[in-house]
C-alpha cells in the first residue's frame, strides 16, 4: 500500500534551491511508493499551522520540509508527538539538522533518502512556549542570529561577514542558570543548547551531542582571542570543540536561564525575542524522521570527499553565483 505524503515548500527560504522543487519531485520521487501532495507557506511560522492541520486531516504518512532551518524547526513543531513522520529536503544555508542526520544538500539526492523510507525516533527540545529540533543559543550567538534575519542575503558568506564586523565589540555577560538542579554561574561569549550537534555550515559547536540521548549538551564559550581563532576554528570543523580551553560543557534534562537580558535567542538559526528567563526541557523521541540508514564508521577517503562537497556548496557555490551577478552573465 502506498503512502502518503505532504512536501511543505517555503519558497523564499535560504539559497533558492526549491524554486524548481515541484519538477525535482516528480522526476525523482518513488511513485510506486508514494502519493504526494505540496502546500506552499505564505507567511512567518504558516508551516507550522500546515502541519498541524495536515496532522488534523489524517491520512499523511509524512510531512516533508523544503526550506532551512527555520522552516524545519517550524514544520517540526507542528508535527511534534504527533506521531506523522518528518523528513528534509534541505535547501537553506545552514542546514543543521539535516547535516547532522547525513541528508545530502542537493534536492534530487535527498528525495532519494525519503524513497529509502528510514524512520528513526529523535528528541526535541522547548524553550518557554518554543521548540527547536537541532540548536538554541544566547549571548554572541543569539546577536548573529538576529543581525542575519534582517540581511538582505543568505549563506556562509554572509554569516562571517556578520560575525567578522561584531566581533571586535562583543563581550562576554555573566549568566546565571540552574542545570539539573545545580546553580552554576559563568561568563560566556555565548551559551548554545544543543539537541544536535551542528551549528550549521558543517560547524559542531557540540560533538558529543546525540539526537536521542534525552539530554541537552550546554555548551558555555568564553571569547576566543583574536590570536587564538587559527587554534580554535578548525576544532569547529573537525568535531573537536570540546578540548578548547574556552569550552565547558554540561549535559542537562532542564535547564534554567535567568538573565537572558534583551531577550533574543538563536532558535535553530532563527533570531527569535522569546524572554529574559528560559527554561529549556528535553523531550525524549519525541518526533520521528526519515534519516539515512545507520553506517559503518566512514574511512578517511569518505570523509575526505564529503568535506570537498561541502566546500563547493557552502564557499565555492556561493562565490561562483557571485562572479556571474558582477558579470552579469
Amino acid at each position: 500500500m502506498k503512502k502518503r505524503i505532504a512536501f511543505i515548500v517555503n519558497p523564499i527560504s535560504g539559497i533558492g534551491k526549491q524554486k524548481k522543487i515541484d519538477r525535482i519531485i516528480e522526476r525523482n520521487l518513488d511513485h510506486d511508493l508514494f502519493d504526494y501532495e505540496i502546500r506552499y507557506t505564505e507567511y512567518v511560522h504558516h508551516g507550522t499551522a500546515l502541519a498541524r492541520q495536515i496532522v488534523e486531516e489524517g491520512g499523511i504518512d509524512a510531512v516533508i520540509a523544503v526550506g532551512g532551518d527555520g522552516s524545519v524547526n517550524d514544520v517540526a513543531t507542528g508535527l511534534k508527538d504527533s506521531g506523522v513522520t518528518m523528513g528534509i529536503i534541505p535547501c537553506g544555508s545552514g542546514n543543521g539538522l539535516a547535516r547532522n542526520l547525513r541528508i545530502p544538500l542537493t534536492p534530487a539526492l535527498a528525495i532519494k533518502v525519503i524513497n529509502q523510507y528510514h524512520v528513526a525516533p529523535i528528541d526535541t527540545v522547548s524553550v518557554n512556549d518554543r521548540i527547536f529540533v537541532s540548536i538554541a543559543g544566547v549571548g554572541f550567538d543569539a546577536q548573529v542570529a538576529r543581525r542575519m534575519k534582517l540581511a538582505k542575503t543568505r549563506g556562509l558568506q554572509a554569516y562571517a561577514n556578520i560575525v567578522l564586523t561584531d566581533y571586535p565589540t562583543s563581550e562576554e555577560k555573566t549568566y546565571r542558570m540552574r542545570i539539573d538542579g545545580k546553580s552554576v554561574v559563568r561568563k560566556a561569549w555565548f551559551i548554545s543548547f544543543a539537541n544536535s550537534n551542528q551549528f550549521g555550515y558543517n560547524t559542531a559547536v557540540a560533538p558529543l551531542a546525540k539526537l536521542d540521548d534525552g539530554l541537552i549538551d550546554v555548551c558555555i564559550v568564553g571569547k576566543i582571542p583574536l590570536h587564538h581563532l587559527t587554534l580554535t576554528a578548525p576544532l569547529l570543523y573537525t568535531n573537536h570543540f570540546q578540548y578548547s580551553q574556552h569550552v565547558e560543557i554540561y549535559k542537562a534534562k532542564e535547564v534554567e536561564l535567568y538573565n537572558n537580558e534583551n531577550q533574543w535567542i538563536n532558535l535553530d538559526g532563527e533570531g527569535e525575542r522569546i524572554g529574559t528567563q528560559l527554561t529549556f526541557v528535553n523531550h525524549p523521541r519525541s518526533l520521528n524522521v526519515i534519516c539515512r540508514p545507520p553506517q559503518v564508521k566512514p574511512t578517511p577517503k569518505t570523509v575526505a570527499k564529503q568535506l570537498l562537497v561541502d566546500i563547493d556548496h557552502d564557499i565555492l557555490r556561493p562565490m561562483r553565483e557571485e562572479v556571474k551577478k558582477v558579470l552579469d552573465i
